[in-house]
């Protein structure tokens, strides 16, 4: 039976699309490398390259197509595959930056925006591989354009690695040395989580994890303009109709998500994996998770209630996505990047918003402490520090968590960084200035947590 649709409906949604900066954020293949292993790199290196020319050689042109036919825009395709210190066990530092090399190349000419993948999973301790391939990530992200890193350094069935979280803190430290000449904008390319998910199609975090099938099409999902629409249109509404109407509008915005995926599943002949749920703002005035939290009614985003405002606000869109798609994954919760998100800049300039605030906030959404730039001379420990923290919430909790990080080379707290593009502009923000060197230098491992005992 054809469906019907109101014209309220279709001007709705004409509304989302022209003057909400609704859109599908991202396309991502994940693609398993695991069958291009082996000990000669040359060798190796052209199994990765043909690979990913077979599979994502047609991914810009579908999503051309689909624009075109659909009206709807998509902002960012993209790769992630198998972690690649899978690959790596009998090569060397260098060899990794040449594999990095080699996903760049190959993602230049299939035409995606990022590839991730250049990740290592060591939550419970290092092979040789990861370490190596952890040693290299600053040469990789300073040398390439569309890399992307990530480490996972926690769980909650293992505990959390300390020992990679001050490796951490260095590689960061690094990076951002490397790439000084552009405030640092490597470290923008590099995630350290606890409990990571394998199917996440949002960079910089995105990998093709180990229980995923060959190939797969994972999209991910915009639309803070339309939720804080929606909530604009509700100022008398309680806190209890308000999450009915997020629900709502999270259950069209995932419908789209859905609709989308599904029709590039079918034309590229990939199967359909997930749909991220997550709100991911962008540095456009009016696409802010910030400007949602403010339209139910606090004075300025990181004032006291932000926390419960943003508990809301995620739950409701997780079960109105629940609602709209049978396969839901990644991340799916409000991303609350600050260079991302036109009023956390705002908020953060005000002085409203600080690093204890946000991070008070991760315990209730996905995915972190992200995009934050902080004062260049900041201790390498003092990060590895804030990394042990958000790591021990997400522990705790047992959802995902994460950290990106800039400690912008040169500058110091009330001075500016640009990026660019998605990845927007941000004040250098405060940070505790007492040290934490000795704690960090215990190395070891957290032990994973008590389960039963939950208070």
């Amino acid at each position: 039976m054809p469906l019907s649709f109101t014209w309220q409906e279709i001007m709705q949604t004409i509304r989302m699309l022209q003057v909400e900066n609704l859109d599908i954020r991202t396309i991502t293949i994940g693609i398993s490398l695991r069958d291009c292993a082996g000990k000669d790199l040359s060798s190796m290196q052209a199994r990765i390259e043909e690979k990913i020319k077979r599979y994502a050689g047609r991914l810009v042109e579908v999503a051309g197509q689909l624009e075109r036919e659909l009206g709807i825009p998509i902002i960012n395709k993209r790769i992630a595959v198998t972690p690649i210190a899978f690959l790596v066990e009998d090569l060397d530092k260098d060899d990794t930056l040449a594999i990095a090399q080699t996903l760049d190349k190959a993602g230049a000419e299939v035409g995606v925006d990022f590839v991730g993948g250049f990740s290592a999973l060591v939550h419970k301790g290092f092979t040789r591989g990861d370490r190596q391939l952890i040693l290299g990530i600053p040469q990789a992200l300073a040398t390439t354009e569309r890399v992307c890193a990530s480490v996972n350094v926690a769980s909650t069935k293992s505990g959390i690695n300390m020992d990679a979280v001050g490796l951490m803190g260095r590689i960061i430290k690094e990076t951002a040395k490397l790439t000084a000449d552009r405030d640092g904008i490597g470290c923008a390319k590099l995630v350290v989580f606890s409990n990571a998910p394998e199917d996440n199609p949002f960079m910089a975090g995105a990998f093709h994890g180990v229980g995923e099938p060959e190939a797969a099409i994972n999209v991910g999902v915009s639309g803070p303009g339309v939720i804080r629409r929606a909530v604009e249109e509700e100022p008398d509404a309680d806190l209890g109709a308000l999450a009915e109407k997020i629900k709502k509008m999270a259950f069209k915005i995932t419908r789209m998500g859905e609709l989308v995926g599904r029709e590039a599943s079918q034309r590229l002949g990939i199967p359909f994996g997930i749909v991220d749920l997550s709100l991911a703002p962008t540095p456009a005035v009016g696409d802010s998770v910030a400007d949602i939290l403010e339209a139910m009614g606090l004075e300025r985003c990181g004032t006291h209630g932000s926390t419960a405002a943003l508990a809301l606000l995620n739950d409701a869109v997780k079960k109105g996505g629940a609602m709209a798609s049978s396969y839901v994954g990644g991340l799916s919760g409000a991303f609350i990047p600050v260079s991302e998100d036109a009023g956390m800049v705002r908020a953060a300039e005000a002085g409203t918003l600080t690093v204890d605030k946000l991070e008070a906030m991760t315990s209730v959404c996905s995915v972190g402490l992200d995009m934050i730039a902080i004062p260049g001379d900041t201790p390498a420990e003092t990060i590895a520090a804030i990394i042990a923290d958000e790591a021990a919430i997400g522990v705790i909790n047992r959802k995902t968590t994460a950290v990106r990080l800039i400690p912008a080379p040169g500058k110091k707290a009330g001075d500016r960084v640009e990026f660019g593009g998605l990845l927007g502009q941000a004040p250098v923000m405060p940070i505790n200035q007492a040290g934490a060197a000795t704690f960090i230098h215990r190395g070891g491992r957290i032990p994973a947590p008590i389960q039963a005992l939950t208070n």
